[in-house]
């Protein structure tokens, strides 16, 4: 920015895709799409069968106490978002959606590939209502091929994408990763291509289809072992705590530590020259370094050409100095020493992180019906423009009246008689 110029005033809830509006069908598989676009300025209407959205029975509940209003797993994910209650597999309620896509810019679903065909309201028929509608669709495999019309979990989507391969102990089975992962990975790229998408549409005048596939999200992450593969055939296997492929023998990556965990590794060549230098210098200090580690050249040491008897000594007598220490120790005494190390935060740890409590990262949101207000990640960016806040997510069917009544211009009557027949 200039020296002369002002910056510009920041605008509450205006953030880059304010212009923008859509519709929140992904139920527990793709929330975190429509979460981001919102979070950037995205006006969401949240689409919930009348009994609720599936996601709101996943756990860990408020107090636990399971409950539709109470789930912690539902907050996460549609915070900022609006709530309406229709049923699109009646008539009636086909009828009222279609309206509503009238008014949007987009539609995110997760539907499995054929069932919005069945109830003809797919691509197509969405287009035919709004040509200028980008319509994004989240799926386990993608809306075409021989797997499209496969059922899928995490668990099976994180072992068709390769990435399960490449996560466990070397002598154990493959293990996935605790949490469920490709959904979330497949709502981040269908967050990104939606946003694409809807720029296309400024240039082209021409609405589309956006086709992502969960397992399709999820084999980036292997993009480490492909080229491996590719190029000599060779496939890199489970490692657990260690780096593997670079060198003739294995490098620790996570080490132990008098609290926890903390990653670091020793790099070769003018790269890890400095880091590798200060551990040797810090070792010393700590009466813990040989003559075998006083005498490498740090600055020629190759550690592609380092064999398994190189690494397993120089581990031994780092892992005996990280076991003095806590983690926020080796960090503070990395930093100050010039070590490519970090610590493993727990969620606790996340918490108390001195960098997200500086930058006010944790936010207070309200949730009148428990009187009292809880600590909630903040925007996961900035915008010189606009000052986003986060918002709690909605209940079911908060906002029917403001939808259908207010803007689509149902009476109070029609809206009663929707409700009766299990529209909304």
């Amino acid at each position: 920015m200039p020296a002369n110029s002002v910056e510009p005033e920041k605008t509450e809830g205006m953030g880059p895709l304010s212009t923008y509006r859509g519709l929140d069908l992904t139920a527990e598989r793709g929330p975190l799409c429509a979460r981001i676009l919102v979070d950037l300025g995205a006006e969401v209407i949240k689409v919930e069968p009348p009994q609720g959205d599936r996601g709101r029975s996943i756990g860990p509940f408020y107090q636990d106490v399971p409950h539709p209003e109470k789930s912690l797993h539902w907050f996460s994910y549609n915070s900022n978002k609006k709530s309406v209650t229709l049923d699109f597999r009646k008539k009636d309620g086909r009828d009222l959606l279609l309206r509503l896509v009238r008014k949007v810019d987009f539609v995110i679903e997760s539907m499995p590939p054929g069932e919005l065909d069945i109830l003809h309201l797919d691509w197509p028929d969405l287009s035919r209502v709004n040509p200028l509608l980008v319509h994004t669709s989240i799926t386990a495999f993608g809306s075409t091929g021989p797997k499209s019309r496969h059922a899928a979990s995490d668990l099976t989507l994180m072992a068709a994408g390769g990435y399960m391969y490449m996560t466990g102990e070397e002598d154990r089975p493959p293990l996935r990763i605790s949490a469920d992962q490709a959904w979330l990975h497949a709502a981040g790229e269908a967050a990104v291509a939606t946003i694409v998408a809807l720029l296309d549409r400024g240039a082209t005048s021409l609405g589309q289809h956006v086709d992502v596939s969960a397992q399709a999200s999820v084999v980036p992450c292997t993009v480490n072992a492909i080229p491996f593969r590719v190029m000599d055939g060779s496939i890199l296997e489970r490692s657990g705590s260690y780096r593997v492929g670079l060198t003739s023998a294995k490098q620790r990556q996570l080490w132990p530590c008098k609290d926890g965990y903390v990653i670091f590794y020793l790099a070769g060549g003018a790269f890890g020259a400095s880091s590798n230098t200060a551990m040797a210098v810090w070792l010393e200090e700590e009466d813990l370094a040989d003559d075998f580690v006083r005498l490498i050249d740090w600055q020629s040491f190759d550690m592609a050409t380092a064999d398994a008897e190189v690494e397993d000594h120089l581990e031994s007598l780092i892992s005996c100095l990280f076991n003095r220490y806590t983690r926020s120790e080796l960090y503070e005494r990395a930093i100050e020493r010039g070590l490519t190390l970090c610590p493993v935060l727990s969620p606790a740890g996340i918490l108390q992180d001195v960098q997200l409590r500086s930058r006010d990262y944790w936010t207070q949101v309200s949730h009148e019906e428990f009187g009292r207000k809880f600590e909630y990640p903040g925007q996961f960016a900035r915008l010189t423009s606009a000052e986003m806040r986060t918002r709690r997510a909605p209940r079911i069917g908060e906002h029917n009246k403001a939808v259908y009544h207010n803007e689509l211009g149902l009476s109070y009557e029609d809206l009663l008689a929707l409700k009766q027949v299990g529209v909304i």
